[in-house]
């Protein structure tokens, strides 16, 4: 019997996170403001992997990378009152975490990375952003795949700072011209000058050690 209790006890709360996992951004936000904590959670566990691979990736230091993802959500928990609704979540939770990488790189005091060579590129405005995954690939292409991808990413941290940081958010996490403008406070000029500039630099860098 008293099992039986627990288990309705915990039905109210398993049926509130199927709710919650099953809305978008905007009403999980909504839903935390009301006083549902649950809410929270349920963001966290939608960007914590992905902003960990998008400040791993900028600033080259995991262990580092998985601390600045602990204050991405204690500065989210702190201040999404101020959150403006009419906004898309995630760009407001990659503009936290890229300041918080441009941070840590800033405050690092290495010496600045080497200048591009010459351009190699052909990478086309619009063209998508770079896939590792293929559908048709056999199972003894996999090693090849985690090759190529530990190949890009040395390529990727050899990027200068504000250059690596377009190239991930374009590349590598698939945002927007428009999104990323905005999480790096940039206008859409810039961001596509300076990820014309990455594409042509990665290029450069990864062609010769490709078979």
């Amino acid at each position: 019997m008293a099992e039986v209790a627990i288990k309705r006890a915990q039905l109210p709360g398993a049926a509130i996170r199927e709710r919650l996992r099953s809305e978008d951004d905007a009403a999980v936000v909504t839903a935390f403001l009301g006083g549902e904590e649950r809410a929270f959670q349920e963001l966290v566990e939608r960007y914590q992997t992905r902003l960990l691979n998008f400040i791993y990736r900028t600033i080259g230091d995991r262990e580092k990378a998985e601390d600045l993802v602990q204050e991405v959500f204690i500065r989210v928990y702190r201040h999404i009152h101020r959150f403006d609704r009419t906004k898309k979540f995630s760009t407001w939770v990659y503009t936290i975490a890229s300041n918080l990488a441009k941070n840590e790189l800033r405050n690092r005091s290495r010496n600045p990375l080497v200048l591009f060579q010459t351009i190699k590129g052909n990478w086309d405005d619009e063209d998508r952003p770079l896939q590792f995954e293929d559908t048709t690939a056999r199972p003894d292409d996999m090693y090849r795949k985690r090759h190529l991808r530990e190949l890009v990413e040395e390529t990727v941290a050899k990027l200068p700072e504000h250059h690596r940081q377009v190239f991930v958010l374009r590349e590598l996490e698939g945002k927007s011209y428009e999104e990323i403008a905005d999480i790096t406070d940039c206008n859409l000029g810039t961001v596509k000058s300076r990820l014309n500039r990455a594409r042509n630099a990665f290029a450069s860098i990864i062609e010769p050690k490709i078979d």
